[in-house]
């Protein structure tokens, strides 16, 4: 059996800092590349020099090919991941998923890479009145952001039936968990309300609150994307949903952060936001029955370890 050596594409944002400490944890030969546009230096500082760091953009063609060297297979989450971001600047978002995907694939196929799990999003279905998103569902994008991604699993299937080379998509729906930036413009839901309330703020919802999400503990979207990356079978270009399968309401996240927390806020309602969809809650049938995956965090339990991780930046 060829040794493993895996790419972390995206090494130093949230989710891709997990993913290659989870690598390096289980004595995995490790490559990161970023380009620290949207990644922090201080989520892999604690490993730095512990794997070998490519610095440079992905669009660009020298910087994949020095990237995917030896390597036998690549965990892709190099993106910029807001809806609100591709609303205000949807160049760079199309650019940052297509242009950066399509020319790593170049350099990966050409390498001789064995197989990239790509990440993909919920955002793809949009506002689809299926009460649960099966993988089957025929896309309804809303923002520029979900098109790319959307475009970026398209590519994936592409290169899998074109080239010597086996690429899978992962739709992720709402991740949280450690190292998750709380302050930025377009940051995710659940960091931006717990830095809100520790702070002695209310948090604000954009809409009425009823619009419900499957909030999805980190480390259950690192489980997921190893066990697509090592699965046994080729994935052929197909489209997994990673996610908790279990969605709550904006107003009931308040309520479990005000328990968590020990805080009684009510939340402040704003406007609802261009591209925000509604409702979003994954079927994980078909990752159950061909990756055997399931999500193992209690959401109650990662909102704790969450909440610990903020009071601790």
């Amino acid at each position: 059996m060829t040794k493993e050596k895996f790419l972390v594409t995206g090494c130093a944002g949230f989710i891709g800092s997990h993913v290659v400490r989870r690598l390096l944890k289980d004595g995995i030969d490790t490559v990161g590349v970023d380009d620290f546009s949207t990644g922090k230096l201080a989520n892999i500082k604690d490993v730095e020099g512990k794997f070998r760091l490519v610095e440079g953009d992905l669009c660009q063609a020298k910087v994949a090919e020095e990237a995917v060297q030896g390597v036998s297979h690549i965990i892709h989450l190099a993106s910029i991941p807001s809806v609100p971001r591709s609303v205000a600047k949807p160049v760079e978002s199309m650019h940052s998923s297509i242009t950066a995907s399509v020319t790593l694939f170049v350099a990966a196929a050409a390498a001789g890479v064995k197989r990239i799990v790509q990440a993909a999003s919920s955002a793809a279905y949009g506002d689809s009145r299926a009460t649960v998103k099966t993988e089957d569902l025929l896309p309804e994008p809303l923002s520029p952001y979900a098109v790319a991604k959307l475009t970026q699993e398209y590519y994936g299937r592409a290169f899998s039936l074109c080239y010597p080379i086996d690429i899978g998509s992962v739709r992720y729906f709402n991740v949280f968990g450690p190292r998750q930036d709380p302050n930025s413009e377009y940051s995710a839901v659940i960091p931006k309300f717990i830095s809100l309330m520790l702070a002695g703020k209310p948090p604000v919802i954009f809409g009425d609150g009823s619009q419900s999400r499957d909030f999805t503990y980190v480390e259950d979207i690192v489980n997921g994307n190893l066990i697509a990356a090592r699965h046994s079978k080729p994935l052929r270009g197909e489209v997994f949903n990673i996610a908790s399968g279990i969605s709550i309401s904006l107003n009931q996240l308040v309520e479990k952060l005000n328990s968590v927390l020990g805080t009684k806020f009510q939340a402040i309602h704003s406007d609802p936001r261009p591209g925000d969809i509604l409702h979003s809650r994954a079927d994980i049938s078909k990752a159950k029955k061909e990756l055997a995956f399931a999500a193992k965090i209690d959401f109650g339990e990662g909102l704790r370890l969450t909440a610990d991780s903020l009071r601790a930046s």
